[in-house]
């Protein structure tokens, strides 16, 4: 029986992929022994346990940033200790045979374990510009899976993201009519669906809550994801949202306001020819079967040992 180690928590873009790991591991190791480590404050405090996984907390842990490291390092400093030991007995306990982090607060303590008790490690990055946890972490193991080809870790081989099965093995066309059902929409009318970051997107929320009524009359739903949201850098990366294959369009912060929406967004959406054309090459950048291949470097480091 294999024992696993799953780091990571905070926000879904670091949930998801480790649940999604998980699932995996359940589904061909029934028998495996699975713990999850995170905080009693992530959306992991919920998720984890309703996924029928054990969840371990630790304080939360994050890391210090230059500009304020005088006034907040303190805090990093006086809980890293307490972290640490729970994620060590956990390992020893447990007898976990391998380590596989995902980034965010958590991961650190975990990455720092792994080396510690000698458990080989695996980490994944699903960013493009990828966080302060995997960017220390990666140096200690070779085995570093990331979604996109260019993002600047050492070790890192091209993966895609994690996914839940139903999600790698999904029809869009056989189940659209049912979800416009489940979300009250037209059936015949069609869809903009808005989403935003990890917790949202405040200015994408902002400007599409200002832009509602063109688009509607312009003869459009609107599905709207919304979020507590926080603003986030731009990485300046090769193959970083699918813009570069052509599947996509990029739009600086400060520029997509209601009047973007009226003489760009509006047009493109009544470009069906364009948008066919951009799914084609953005599906054709994703990768759908990104829990595999991740799994292949976790076997690949229990090899290894």
């Amino acid at each position: 029986m294999t024992s696993y180690l799953l780091a990571g928590g905070g926000t879904a873009g670091h949930v998801n992929p480790m649940l999604a790991i998980a699932d995996e591991i359940r589904r061909r190791e029934p028998d495996a022994r699975i713990v999850c480590v995170g905080t009693a404050e992530g959306l992991e405090a919920t998720l984890v346990p309703a996924r029928g996984f054990e969840l371990i907390t630790i304080p939360r842990l994050p890391f210090p940033r230059p500009r304020n490291f005088l006034s907040t390092g303190w805090r990093f400093f006086a809980k890293w200790p307490t972290a640490l030991k729970i994620v060590e007995r956990a390992i020893r306990e447990r007898q976990v045979d391998v380590v596989v982090g995902v980034g965010g607060y958590v991961s650190a303590p975990a990455y720092e374990a792994a080396r510690r008790t000698k458990t080989p490690l695996v980490i994944h990055e699903a960013n493009a510009k990828p966080g302060i946890a995997n960017v220390w972490g990666a140096r200690s193991t070779p085995y570093v899976g990331v979604t996109f080809a260019g993002t600047p870790l050492p070790h890192a081989t091209t993966v895609g993201t994690p996914l839940r099965r139903e999600i790698e093995n999904l029809n869009i066309a056989s189940v659209q009519a049912d979800a416009r059902r489940h979300f009250g929409l037209n059936p015949t009318q069609p869809v903009l669906l808005v989403t935003g970051g990890s917790l949202g997107a405040r200015s994408i929320n902002r400007t599409v809550a200002a832009s509602v009524a063109t688009i509607v009359d312009a003869g459009y739903q609107v599905l709207h994801i919304v979020g507590n949201s926080r603003p986030e850098g731009l990485p300046s990366l090769p193959g970083y949202v699918v813009v570069n294959a052509g599947g996509g369009v990029l739009v600086l912060d400060d520029e997509f306001t209601p009047e973007w929406v009226r003489t760009e967004l509006l047009p493109l959406l009544a470009d069906q020819a364009r948008l066919a054309e951009m799914s084609k090459k953005a599906e054709k950048v994703g990768m759908r079967d990104g829990t595999a291949r991740m799994m292949n470097l976790i076997d690949r480091a229990l090899s290894q040992g």
